[in-house]
């Protein structure tokens, strides 16, 4: 089998999507600082080109989770792989997060967060897979609402490989 990739959001695209988030979350944030907290390690690209762009004070710490281990279906246990290194009692808090599909772990991650009494915490997303949630989670920033496809490039990735790509591409496997 051969992978190839064709272009779903263009670098151009995902820059000017971007901005416009940072624009609104800018707004709606006047006034206070924020505190990104990125999920790693797929967030890292979106979440860096998203704290650029803000214009209110910023602060970041990443964590690192999952409720799958080595299975392809979640087993309901969040297991944390990398915590925060701050606490985030009394601040603003936002997850950012590269892509949202079944919900489960986001669902898990932040209801413990909330248990850290945090001032407030929202989500933001720059895709959303809407078709393959399985657990309701309430997004507040959403970039693209995208069909099921397997997605690659600015972040994510296929067996570690493409998150450097600079856009974001439709993988699929064809014969040789």
């Amino acid at each position: 089998m051969k992978e190839e990739i064709s272009v779903m959001y263009s670098e151009e695209v995902l820059n000017k999507k971007i901005g416009e988030m940072a624009e609104q979350i800018s707004k709606d944030y006047e006034g206070k600082s924020i505190h990104l907290i990125c999920i790693l390690k797929g967030s890292i690209f979106f979440c860096c080109e998203l704290a650029k762009r803000l214009t209110v004070p910023v602060t970041i710490d990443f964590m690192s989770a999952s409720s799958y281990g080595n299975e392809t279906k979640s087993t309901g246990k969040l297991k944390i792989n990398k915590d925060l290194d701050e606490e985030i009692d009394g601040l603003h808090c936002l997850i950012v997060e590269d892509i949202i599909d079944s919900g489960n772990t986001l669902s898990m991650t932040k209801k413990m967060l909330e248990g850290r009494n945090p001032a407030s915490l929202k989500l933001c997303t720059l895709l959303d897979k809407p078709d393959r949630r399985e657990t309701e989670v309430n997004v507040d920033y959403t970039g693209f609402t995208i069909p099921d496809a397997f997605v690659v490039g600015f972040g994510l990735d296929y067996a570690q490989k493409y998150r450097n790509l600079p856009y974001i591409g439709i993988l699929d496997f064809v014969e040789e």
